[in-house]
């Protein structure tokens, strides 16, 4: 059994046992918590789609930890006009373990 969830802009998709890095949310590490935007759940042969979301599907899921991405550097140059300009960015993520899917 799998689903196809939507948080944080983008999507996953998540089987139970399985460890996934998402977007930062608020929330203590070890808490459980349900992520209620399914798009897609399929069990077997049966394969229910949502439009836009199943109704009554729900994934629960435990967080782990949090951390930050690796850095990504970003660099912006005009050629010929002596303008450079160097920056970096690290995004956080939360780590969490998919524990039940709920199909509705």
């Amino acid at each position: 059994m799998y689903a196809v969830i939507k948080t944080g802009g983008k999507q996953y998709r998540v089987q139970a046992g399985a460890k996934l890095k998402i977007e930062l949310i608020p929330a203590e590490v070890g808490s459980q918590f349900d992520l209620d935007q399914v798009l897609l759940v399929a069990d077997g042969e049966a394969i229910t789609i949502g439009r836009p979301l199943v109704n009554g599907a729900k994934v629960t899921a435990t967080v782990l930890s949090h951390g930050r991405h690796d850095k990504v550097k970003i660099f912006k140059m005009r050629r010929r006009k002596h303008y450079q300009k160097h920056q970096g960015h690290r995004q956080g993520f939360t780590e969490v373990q998919i524990n039940t899917i709920t199909a509705g």
